[in-house]
Formats: C-alpha cells, structure tokens, sequence
C-alpha cells in the first residue's frame, strides 16, 4: 500500500518519508505466525524516550557509596527523603515508577543499567540516529533496524493486516526502509466531522477508488485505537502519555493488526530542575509509568507473547550541573518488560562512581552494548539468527555477542 501524506486537509498519494510520531506500526503482511522459532505470535514494542534520560535518577545506585556524595542534591534519599522502590538491594527504583516495580515484583520487567548504544559525543539528533539505524556512527544509513527486522522475518503465508494511514504522524528512523509501515497518533486535535469525511470518501470514491480506500483504513484505524470515550479525555502529561499507550495496544492486540510497533515520547533534556523526586523529571517518569501501565492492561490477552523494550539515546552527567538539572552524558538504563520477559532482576556490569570511574570524568561509563541486549531479545523472541543480527539488523557488529537468558 503506498504512503499517504496531507496536503490542504487532503490525502495525497505519496512516497516521501515521514518523521517521528508518536507511534508507528510495521504493517504485519507476509508474516507466518507459526515461522517463529521464537514466541509462537510475539509482539514487540519499542519506545524511545527522546532527550537523553538521567539512568542515575531513574535506577539509583542506592547501595554505591560514592553514589550520594557525587549526585548531590540531585541523589535520590538526599536530605532524608525516600530511598527509592526497593530492587536488588544495591539498585533502587524511582518512587514515581510503582507500576513497573510492580511487574519487576512478578519477574515481569527487567532493568539494564550502565547500557549504551555505540555512540560516544553528545548530540542528540546524532544519538538519535545511531540508536534507530543500528549502525555504530551516525549518518550512516537511511533505514531503521526495525524494519530491518521485519525484512529479515521468515516469510510464508500472507497474515493480513490492518492498513491505514494517519495524516500528521511521520515514520521515525527506527522503523524507515522496505518494509511497510503505517503511522497512527491520537486525535489530540478536533476530528474531522462524519459530514466532511462522507464527503471527502464520495469525492475520492469518483476520482481514485484506492486512495478512497486509503482513508476508509485510516478512519477505521484511528476508531479501532482511540474509541468514543478516550476522544475528550482531560489533558495533561500523563494523559498524553497513556492515550498513545493505550491506542497503541488497541492495534497490537487486533487480530489482524500489527505485531511490531515503535512509540516515541519527548521532554528527558532535563538541564534544568530536574528534580528526580517532585520535579520535572519525576512527573515525566510518572507519565511513563502509566503509559507502560496501560500498555500492560491493553496487551493483557498476548501479554505472554509480548517484549516492550524501553531505550533512551544516551544519559546524563553523573554530577549536578549548576542549574539543580544534568547534562549530556553517556551510559544511562533501559528496560525490559513483557510476559515473555525473564525478569524481577537488574542486569549490570556496575562500574563504579569514583572519578577514575567514571567515562572522561563525567559520565556514568558504559559497560553494556544496548546492541548485545536487543540481539538477544530478536534471537530468542523473534527466532533471527546471530549471523542476520550482526551483519542485517546491526551491521558490523559481530563482536557484540547476544545477551542471553532475557526472554523465554
């Protein structure tokens, strides 16, 4: 099906490439469920959080005694305030995330710590581009290791899919390239009256009867993923947040709807007031949490067949800039949730916090390839072969062994 883009409230055929919205879909066609040799029907989700989260502030390493001295009045228990959501005893969650401590509790989410893309500077469109690419430098490829997922899938019989287009949503990298793909976002905005839409599907049915099918797709689409009730839910963050979730797994629990997905949420450059505990960023992570949370509640029937893997271009100073926020920095946290998650455990190669620990006296140093980890989750749920994962999905990356153990 062809790309459709909006041109003077209009749909036009088109074959550009769009930017990122909020979610995008892999439309599932040509994908035998029973070719994987992983989940019998796996879904997987990615989200990117856009801007570069603090891993320290969201996963603090209570249990380092070099931790409180070096984040300040940034570390969280500081000044006898809580420590944090009790993990492994050494690690600690942020009081703002109880929904994902809840599925850590049933061994259902599982968090990565120091983890990193290749990517050593500290751009953030940069960043950005290699954790979507897959490659290990920026600007070197136009497609996205999603979709190059879905390319390398086993084929076989034909698993149709629900099409549609939305208009203002663009694809973000991560899911650009061959494979199809469909964009969808909330209606934050007024809807398109059924009068306008009557008459734009009777103007299209005359003068092009696919693209009239085209939007049909669409409108369907977007009432299949929002419903009547979520249309004037109040505003707010965590609103904004949960709606995306939730559409989302609305069209990843369909029957014939898609099974791999990429959202993206916006907002982590916390330069200034971050505020682990009651700031911005504890608002921001709130917001996340019950956008996982509903995700979880939406997906609940192949919640078993499902990994969501959480990621973030890179982190943020270990130290306090001037400002009560942080910087751009290296190594930070991703997650793992999902039935089919091996969880309840924190996976790290902890490097330390002194100052000749930390990478160019900064940052938290990396020590886990966030490659190795979605190597592991592809092979072991989605049943790709290392040979495909290290010279297809991330080329040049064949000293980056998978990670193990981490789905099953």
């Amino acid at each position: 099906m062809a790309n459709a883009e909006l041109h003077d409230g209009l749909f036009c055929p088109s074959r550009r490439v769009f930017l990122a919205g909020a979610g995008a879909f892999i439309a599932w066609a040509g994908l035998p469920r029973a070719a994987f040799a992983g989940s019998a029907d796996p879904r997987l989700v990615v989200v990117i959080l856009r801007g570069a989260m603090d891993g320290l502030a969201v996963v603090p390493p209570v249990g380092d005694p070099d931790y409180a001295a070096l984040r300040g009045e940034l570390a969280i228990g500081a000044g006898g305030r809580e420590q944090g959501l009790p993990l492994d005893g050494f690690f600690a969650l942020n009081d703002a995330m109880p929904g994902l401590h809840a599925l850590y509790g049933k061994g259902q989410a599982l968090i990565v710590h120091a983890a990193a893309s290749p990517y050593r500077e500290r751009s953030h469109f940069d960043g950005q581009d290699v954790l979507e690419s897959g490659m290990a430098g920026p600007k070197a490829s136009d497609s996205g290791w999603l979709n190059r997922v879905t390319q390398a899938l086993p084929q076989g019989e034909r698993v149709r899919p629900i099409s549609g287009l939305a208009a203002t949503p663009t694809v973000p990298l991560i899911l650009r390239g061959a494979a199809p793909t469909l964009t969808w976002t909330p209606p934050t905005l007024r809807p398109a009256s059924a009068d306008t839409m009557s008459r734009l599907l009777g103007l299209y049915g005359e003068a092009d009867p696919e693209l009239a099918r085209v939007l049909l797709a669409g409108v369907d689409l977007d009432a299949l993923a929002v419903g009547e009730a979520a249309r004037n839910r109040p505003g707010g963050l965590a609103a904004a947040f949960a709606e995306v979730a939730r559409g989302s797994g609305k069209l990843l629990v369909a029957e014939d709807g898609p099974r791999i997905a990429a959202l993206s949420y916006d907002g982590w450059d916390t330069h200034i007031n971050e505020g682990p505990e009651s700031g911005r960023l504890a608002g921001l992570l709130g917001a996340l949490d019950g956008a996982l949370s509903a995700l979880a509640q939406e997906m609940a029937p192949v919640w078993d067949d499902t990994v969501i893997a959480v990621m973030t271009e890179f982190g943020r100073t270990a130290r306090a800039n001037g400002n009560e926020g942080t910087d751009h920095g290296t190594a930070t946290t991703a997650f793992l949730l999902g039935g089919g998650v091996k969880g309840g455990r924190v996976l790290a190669d902890w490097p330390g916090l002194k100052p000749s620990q930390l990478h160019e006296d900064r940052d938290l140093a990396p020590t886990t390839d966030l490659r190795a980890v979605l190597k592991g989750v592809l092979r072991d749920h989605l049943g790709l072969s290392e040979r495909v994962l290290a010279t297809e999905i991330f080329p040049d990356s064949l000293g980056v062994r998978p990670v193990g153990g981490l789905v099953g």
